[in-house]
């Protein structure tokens, strides 16, 4: 009896972990098809880069507010009913992404596309604050591993997402909506797989902790970082909706003040909450700095990942971009499966994994900003594409591992910031630097074709209080420039040509405005590597603090140690 007892529980454990893992593939394949055919939204509707990467932004704030109140309600409610919910949010998605039609105006299509991708996002979320702490919880005794294995499922979404994009666009030329529709699929999958089976509970609910205990290790600390990227999102959702149509530079500015006002008292009170709920608790030091720091792995890796087809299909062609990007993910899901290997084989603790995986990514993303040719490219992107692999799965299990007692509230909170702050900084700041700097190069190579060229907005909407303002590149004249130079590379293709001669085919004023548009990219890419550079310090950091006290290890609630690293 007892042997069916166990039997009966390993399968409902590994039937769990593929449940999860099929809802984070869904989540990729949404996100990399998305990814593929923003450039068609930029020539279809107008869209800069800059706007794109605000529409694409919101992929991942509402995922934030998922995970985060997933996270908070998950044992009390229930983890099936939290299922339920994303499925039908992620039904509701679908249904809002297809309402745009090209006689529609841009403003209408823009709201539409973002509330699309934040209650898509809010869904993945929701799910997320299921299957991290069912998975933690679970294979206890070895997290980096299973949660390694949980998290696979997103590039292996990202590879099936761009394949099947590459395909469909490119050479079967499906409307975009078509495409979009396929992570209805694994949908179905996760529903099925979720359907009937018994849900564990957290080590802190086991204990019988209260939310409040919970949230100690946290703290006003762990209340900062959140706080702080909600009053951005507050002001980016209220500054448009207190802009008058029509209103000024003077107006537009006042309105942004008022709604970045708003946001930071928001969360003030907020912060006042966390602060009573824990007794003013300041909470963990290194919490706070794992918290710090996945705000920088969201940025970097999401948000790299946001764009990063993109940038190489502009700065090489669009199908070697499409290949490269379906290439790195492909690495990454294989190198996902490898992380106990790497830990009990090689001897490298989580933190040492997340030290040697920053200095990678950051090396990886400048070799990138250099790239000339599609084996160069593959070696770049090599190098980053390992280092990215391990990120967000190994800083969720040093969290499960150190702070037993937040239970699913740190990790749900972790996940929620890397969201939060992909779609805040990531994206949107990858957009703005895209437009800041490839409009920079034009400009310097020719004043007058930058003045044909330029968008009619620029992107001072970016974190305006550090950057200055920037003007990119009209999407739809840049996406005709785009548009012609594919259509010559196809052309030189079929006539046994080199593709790169399709250059010389594009007027002086058209090869301007590409090399512009490509030199940006690649300072683009360099600005970029300097989140990683900074993640490296702060993992420098714990590495050392884990030697002082003896070394890493995970503790359990009661344990010296547990809540007070």
């Amino acid at each position: 009896m007892t042997n069916g007892r166990e039997n009966q529980a390993t399968a409902n454990a590994q039937r769990l972990l593929w449940a999860g893992f099929m809802a984070i593939l869904a989540a990729g394949i949404g996100f990399s098809i998305r990814g593929g055919f923003l450039d068609n939204w930029g020539a279809e509707y107008g869209f800069t880069a800059k706007e794109l990467g605000d529409i694409s932004g919101a992929g991942f704030t509402g995922f934030c507010f998922g995970i985060i109140i997933g996270g908070l309600i998950c044992d009390k409610i229930g983890y099936g009913k939290l299922v339920i919910a994303a499925f039908g949010l992620h039904v509701l998605s679908a249904v809002i992404t297809f309402l745009p039609h090209p006689g529609m105006e841009k403003e209408t299509v823009g709201q539409l596309l973002t509330w699309g991708s934040f209650i898509f996002a809010y869904a993945n979320g929701t799910l997320e604050a299921v299957a991290n702490p069912l998975v933690a919880t679970l294979f206890f005794h070895n997290r980096t591993h299973y949660l390694n294995i949980l998290h696979a499922s997103w590039p292996a979404g990202l590879v099936l997402g761009s394949a099947s994009g590459w395909v469909l666009d490119d050479i079967y030329h499906v409307h975009w909506k078509m495409q979009f529709a396929l992570f209805l699929v694994p949908t179905v999958l996760y529903g099925l797989l979720f359907f009937a089976q018994h849900f564990p509970k957290s080590e802190a609910s086991q204990k019988g902790l209260k939310l409040g205990e919970m949230f100690k290790d946290v703290g006003i600390l762990g209340g900062i970082v959140v706080c702080l990227l909600l009053a951005l999102f507050c002001s980016s959702v209220v500054t448009p909706l207190l802009t008058p149509a029509g209103a000024t530079q003077a107006e537009a500015d006042a309105a942004a003040r008022t709604a970045s006002n708003l946001g930071y008292a928001v969360s003030g009170v907020l912060l006042i909450a966390v602060a009573l709920l824990t007794r003013f608790s300041m909470g963990s030091i290194i919490l706070f700095a794992l918290f710090v720091a996945h705000a920088l792995v969201g940025a970097v890796e999401l948000g790299t990942d946001n764009w990063i087809q993109n940038i190489t299909g502009n700065i090489l062609t669009s199908e070697e971009g499409k290949w490269l990007f379906v290439y790195t993910s492909f690495l990454m899901f294989a190198l996902r499966f490898c992380a106990d290997f790497i830990e009990k084989r090689l001897g490298f603790s989580p933190v040492g994994i997340l030290l040697t995986c920053a200095v990678l990514a950051c090396v990886g993303l400048n070799l990138s900003s250099g790239i000339a040719s599609f084996g160069g490219a593959l070696l770049a992107l090599s190098v980053y594409g390992i280092g990215k692999t391990f990120f967000w799965p190994t800083m969720l299990a040093v969290a499960s591992d150190r702070f037993p007692r937040t239970g699913a509230v740190a990790i749900s909170i972790m996940g929620g910031i890397g969201m939060m702050s992909a779609g805040l900084i990531g994206a949107p700041g990858l957009g703005y630097a895209k437009d800041r700097f490839a409009g920079e190069a034009l400009r310097e190579r020719d004043p007058a074709v930058f003045a044909q060229f330029k968008a009619a907005d620029d992107s001072s909407k970016f974190l305006p209080f550090i950057f200055a303002k920037a003007t990119g590149l009209d999407g739809k004249k840049l996406g005709e420039v785009q548009g012609k130079l594919a259509a010559e590379r196809t052309a030189a293709e079929a006539a046994g040509k080199d593709p790169q001669t399709a250059m010389e085919k594009l007027s002086a004023q058209e090869r301007a405005v590409q090399e512009a548009s490509i030199e940006g990219d690649r300072k683009t890419l360099i600005a970029d590597s300097a989140i990683p550079a900074a993640m490296a310090a702060i993992y420098l950091l714990l590495l050392l603090y884990f030697k002082v006290i003896g070394g890493y290890k995970p503790v359990h609630i009661g344990e010296a140690g547990a809540g007070s690293s």
